[in-house]
């Protein structure tokens, strides 16, 4: 463990997760959130991750009246406080429908660093928001997470000198120059706790579409001198996911992680595209897992087990004999 891991992981950690889109484009009756990605939900994934990262406070924005969304966050998160958010203004607007898990409050204080995530960036890790959040036990105010692509329309600029950053620039807002940025916001970010609440309130919504953007908390702490970080990720791992055909991406990719994960753990996947995993399943070593094999949910694969083709298990425990 490096000195900065170190210390990353002794400071205390409070994580926003901001669940509250509609979405519409899923054309589903199911919250958006609560479809699944390799047998999660993609709310499912994203608490993992930030418990992953040592989140010792985690507070989760929903729609009102989403009861199977409070069920699920009762389930994988208990301890977790959730918050409605009734109104939609922006990022910054829905983060401070959380504003309880920012202050202090009896005997709890301010945790050290806040990470706020999306409950629809299911391939997210734990080892993200750790990094993501490295850079404030250096001093940093804000750290934000950017990723560089070829087709940067639709996301905001990352504006930079050197490896802060100076501004993010909605699209929409972004002169010609700007544009022609390939640095784009992946719209997680880490901000200091002392910090966190005095730049998020200090928002305002002069922009085109008059909401409060939570990646303007950038340009504020750069005014204030404060330093903030970019910490990069792939692109792939920062997407969300807002309709069918973006879910069946996030399927494949998480996926390939699965099927490498098993591999590198010791298993013979003969035909790896063939053989999907439930993100709970368990192979031991030396297992063989022949072509088109689907993994439910609570299957456990003992040492030296062939899977046949064609199988489809759910709830099996399976032992060589």
């Amino acid at each position: 463990m490096t000195d900065q891991t170190t210390r990353t992981t002794e400071r205390s950690l409070t994580a926003i997760v901001l669940a509250a889109g509609k979405g519409t484009r899923m054309r589903s009756d199911l919250p958006k959130v609560l479809h699944r990605v390799a047998g999660r939900t993609m709310l499912g994934h994203v608490l993992a991750a930030a418990q992953g990262a040592g989140a010792g406070r985690i507070a989760v924005v929903v729609e009102p009246g989403q009861e199977a969304v409070a069920r699920e966050i009762a389930a994988l998160a208990p301890g977790a406080a959730i918050y409605p958010q009734a109104e939609r203004l922006g990022t910054a607007h829905a983060v401070l429908a959380a504003r309880p898990a920012l202050e202090a409050t009896g005997s709890d204080a301010v945790s050290d660093d806040v990470v706020i995530a999306f409950g629809d960036t299911p391939l997210i890790t734990a080892a993200t928001l750790t990094r993501l959040r490295a850079p404030l036990s250096q001093g940093a105010a804000v750290a934000v997470l950017a990723f560089r692509t070829p087709n940067p329309t639709g996301y905001g600029r990352v504006l930079t000198d050197g490896d802060r950053a100076l501004a993010i620039r909605e699209e929409k807002d972004a002169s010609a120059e700007e544009r022609a940025v390939t640095l784009c916001n992946a719209g997680l970010m880490a901000l200091s706790g002392t910090h966190a609440l005095a730049l998020l309130t200090r928002i305002g919504n002069a922009n085109a579409a008059g909401e409060y953007y939570l990646p303007d908390a950038v340009g504020l702490a750069v005014a204030d001198g404060l330093a903030v970080a970019v910490v990069p990720v792939a692109e792939a791992e920062a997407q969300g996911v807002n309709d069918r055909v973006q879910l069946s991406v996030a399927e494949a990719e998480i996926q390939v992680r699965l099927r490498r994960a098993a591999q590198v753990a010791g298993a013979t996947l003969i035909a790896p595209e063939t053989v999907f995993f439930h993100v709970d399943t368990v192979l031991g070593r030396d297992v063989l897992v022949e072509p088109h094999v689907v993994f439910g949910p609570g299957v456990s694969v003992g040492d030296g087990c062939v899977v046949h083709s064609f199988s489809h298990l759910e709830g099996a425990t399976l032992a060589a004999g």
